[in-house]
């Protein structure tokens, strides 16, 4: 039996920044909430403002470091990638659409010869 490792933050000052970053967040929410009687600029403001100081603090977290990293590779990959020309793809688009018409008849004709076996030949009913 194989095991696989689950990566979990180790340090405790990681466990703290997440924390923080989380609170921060429903912090941002209760703010947002409780300063519903001092204007729309008060609540938006103090919402995006927590929210703001808890992505940094996420950001600066061990987790937040190996989402940025991936995002990097993903980025590095994408741009590795050889993307068909218009030509190419109206030809394959107009490959699918031609599959897709003759399954279409396949299954159609199918059907409609079952249908007929089925009901004609074995069953005798006549429409």
């Amino acid at each position: 039996m194989s095991m696989t490792q689950v990566e979990t933050v180790n340090t405790g000052a990681d466990k703290a920044k997440l924390a923080g970053a989380a609170l921060l967040v429903v912090g941002g929410l209760v703010a947002y909430y409780l300063l519903a009687k001092q204007g729309a600029y008060a609540q938006w403001g103090a919402l995006l403002a927590l929210l703001a100081v808890a992505v940094v603090l996420f950001f600066t977290s061990e987790s937040g470091k190996q989402l940025v990293a991936y995002g990097r590779d993903s980025w590095r990959e994408a741009r590795k990638v050889v993307w068909p020309t218009r030509k190419e793809s109206l030809q394959m688009t107009g490959y699918v659409f031609a599959f897709v018409v003759v399954m279409a008849l396949f299954l159609w004709g199918t059907d409609k010869t079952l249908e007929w076996v089925i009901f004609d030949l074995i069953l005798g009913w006549k429409r």
